[in-house]
């Protein structure tokens, strides 16, 4: 049996047991797509990421327990973590491939700033089912990949009680529930059907639709936004009309071997 190295880092955290834990494995060439689902699912966490490096481009997968996505902010934050401290890449910014085109993750002291696709959402008609699984009426409903749901107050966020007999029936990836912060520009939430994860705890791929909905409310294009999640995380954006910047920290947690 060949072992293979794989870490687990908290993203979106400065400290342990916050953000949101991701798995990630470096390979020097692809596994199957079945043995990476199934490592995925032995790992237990909402992502577990892989890449392999060709020349000075690392293509990039993500994969849930359930299924492969085809964007995922925490983990690569994580894995840009892993690149730069563990495999001491020397260049200020990682060029990822992926499934939704190129990424660039630039280091900027113990910060690290993940250039991505925005996502704008736009109004939607919401199915029954959305409405049926939601204790808290939202202002306003719109879609981009995921369902944005807006509230008049972090509080609302914080009491938001998904009902999944409903939301399972949806057909989407995720519901981003969300308002104005108190104490930073807005909040959100992420929660995912149909799947072990149930509420994410820290969701970089979300804020590609969450910061140009805040941007354009809020008038600025520089805002700070916090998932109030029980982990919770932290996460400094920056609007730049078909790109956004979505920034944080990470930390270490587990380092060690699977075998194959």
């Amino acid at each position: 049996m060949q072992p293979y190295t794989i870490y687990q880092v908290d993203a979106f955290t400065d400290h342990l047991f916050g953000g949101n834990p991701a798995a990630v494995c470096p390979l020097q060439q692809w596994l199957s797509t079945e043995t990476m689902q199934q490592l995925a699912m032995e790992n237990n966490l909402s992502e577990t990421v892989f890449f392999v490096q060709q020349n000075d481009i690392f293509h990039i997968r993500w994969f849930t327990p359930e299924l492969e996505i085809d964007l995922a902010g925490h983990p690569t934050l994580a894995a840009a973590f892993i690149i730069f401290t563990e495999l001491q890449y020397n260049k200020e910014t990682i060029h990822f491939e992926s499934k939704s085109g190129s990424l660039y993750v630039t280091k900027k002291e113990d910060v690290l700033q993940m250039d991505f696709p925005a996502r704008a959402p736009q109004p939607a008609n919401p199915p029954v089912a959305l409405i049926e699984g939601i204790n808290i009426h939202p202002k306003h409903i719109l879609k981009s990949r995921d369902y944005l749901l807006v509230y008049n107050t972090e509080d609302e966020v914080r009491k938001f009680k998904p009902d999944f007999e409903w939301l399972n029936k949806v057909d989407t990836l995720g519901f981003i529930v969300t308002a104005k912060g108190n104490d930073c520009d807005f909040v959100s939430r992420f929660f995912v059907p149909n799947s072990v994860i149930g509420e994410d705890p820290v969701t970089g791929s979300a804020h590609s639709s969450l910061i140009p909905y805040w941007s354009k409310e809020l008038k600025k294009d520089i805002l700070v936004a916090k998932q109030i999640s029980k982990r919770g995380g932290t996460l400094w954006c920056e609007n730049k009309g078909n790109r956004v910047v979505i920034s944080g920290k990470a930390i270490l947690y587990m380092k060690g071997f699977f075998y194959l």
